[in-house]
């Protein structure tokens, strides 16, 4: 499997993945900024949308989107359990994370990335996010986990959408449950192997 990656961007999340599950994957980096692979291919030829992360299998076969991409890579290897099983309530409540974390955290970023958004439009930004953030910080005040009290896909998700506040001046200082959540999801190996490989740690 090929991973198209940007380092720190979502595409963290699957990568954090493919390492939990241990499945052989080569990282392909992508500039976020040229749209470009190393080599000078246009990476809007392997995603029309120009995003990571996309997913490309041995067979050719690519996936975008990256809630539907870890739920792949963990069907992959269900003894991990990363995901429950399909058809559970449990799998439709770590599919209800992912789905919260995609449309209530990850898109209110979107505009704190973007240097042609207004300061209003900022602020905005992250009124939402702070309120978006207490509801997280209360599910998580009694699981350590997002989903079923134990980790899976959306805790990986979670994390790195929750890392990028630090980047754009967004204090979560006060939700001590979502600062607990990311210290002890940064703490897994995988999570660190995923980290080094893409040249985020220090």
């Amino acid at each position: 499997m090929k991973l198209y990656y940007s380092p720190g961007a979502c595409s963290l999340s699957p990568h954090i993945i493919l390492q939990e599950a241990g499945l052989a994957h080569e990282l392909v980096f992508t500039s976020t900024k040229t749209h470009k692979l190393k080599d000078g291919t246009d990476f809007y030829t392997i995603n029309p949308l120009g995003y990571v992360p996309v997913l490309e299998l041995d067979d050719g076969r690519r996936l975008v989107e990256g809630p539907a991409i870890v739920q792949y890579i963990a069907d992959q290897v269900p003894d991990k359990q990363l995901a429950p099983a399909n058809g559970t309530f449990e799998r439709a409540l770590v599919q209800s994370r992912l789905n919260l974390i995609g449309t209530e955290l990850h898109k209110n970023f979107s505009p704190l990335f973007n240097p042609a958004a207004t300061e209003e439009t900022k602020a905005a930004a992250k009124d939402k996010l702070r309120n978006r953030y207490q509801y997280i910080d209360s599910l998580l005040s009694s699981d350590a986990y997002i989903a079923n009290n134990t980790f899976s896909v959306a805790d990986a998700y979670l994390f790195v959408v929750t890392s990028w506040a630090q980047h754009v001046g967004l204090d979560l200082s006060a939700f001590a449950h979502v600062q607990a959540h990311s210290a002890r999801i940064a703490a897994r190996p995988a999570v660190q192997a995923a980290l080094q490989a893409e040249g985020l740690l220090k």
